[in-house]
């Protein structure tokens, strides 16, 4: 018999399957990614058809088979209807919700992951600050919690601590004065730029979207997460190239 079970989840994407079915994939708190059937989710009556669309926040009851979970029914506390009615909005959310898709992994703790995605498309939502600074903050964050965080409160190579630095994207972090002959491509920083990827880095998810930057500090770090999510990714997401059209 299968088992029944209870998540907290936020669903990343939803994929027809058959004529009336969805296969859902779905982040959460409990089980880390999942894949889930919604069974007649495409059917216009279907008391499943608002959970399975993306973006959709709330908790799922679940049948556990032998090789995957159905979902049988839902309680969804947030659609974010606010980004279903901006395009940009949309954009966005769809490059996040992808991002964490690739990133994530099934059978793990994935709770800061969710709440940095849930606090991410609520700052979109709201538009309290930029959008581009909304991504950049994302990007640094996932990294980061995905255990790939970047060294940036002293020189990744002596430990040294002081007021200039290089970013090296090849050794993950600050290179001081005395140590950039290591990388002769690593960028340099300005003073606020230092202090917002620390901030980024260190401060929990609840705390992130409350700043903004200078354009200056804004461009030199779209520079640097640009060439550090190719080294370490090396990945080009779908939802990414609809960005660039905007």
């Amino acid at each position: 018999m299968p088992a029944a079970t209870t998540v907290t989840g936020m669903v990343l994407s939803a994929m027809p399957v058959g004529d009336y079915d969805k296969r859902l994939v779905i982040l959460t708190r409990e089980l880390g990614k999942i894949s889930a059937f919604a069974k007649g989710a495409r059917r216009p009556n279907s008391a499943l058809l608002a959970c399975s669309q993306p973006f959709s926040f709330g908790v799922f009851s679940l049948f556990t088979g032998r090789t995957s979970y159905t979902v049988t029914s839902s309680e969804i506390s947030n659609y974010f209807p606010e980004l279903r009615d901006d395009i940009e909005s949309v954009y966005y959310g769809m490059y996040f919700c992808e991002f964490t898709d690739y990133i994530t992994k099934e059978n793990n703790d994935e709770g800061e992951i969710l709440k940095l995605l849930y606090q991410t498309l609520r700052a979109v939502a709201k538009k309290t600050i930029e959008l581009p600074l909304i991504r950049l903050v994302f990007e640094f964050k996932i990294m980061a919690l995905s255990g790939v965080a970047p060294q940036v409160f002293s020189c990744v190579k002596c430990e040294k601590v002081e007021a200039d630095y290089l970013f090296s994207v090849y050794s993950g972090g600050l290179l001081c004065e005395d140590c950039k002959s290591n990388d002769n491509s690593a960028i340099r920083l300005c003073t606020s730029s230092i202090y917002t990827l620390q901030y980024i880095i260190s401060k929990n998810v609840d705390n992130l979207y409350t700043f903004r930057v200078k354009q200056e500090v804004l461009s030199e770090l779209e520079t640097l997460i640009k060439r550090y999510l190719d080294y370490y990714l090396n990945h080009e997401f779908k939802s990414g190239e609809l960005l660039r059209t905007l």
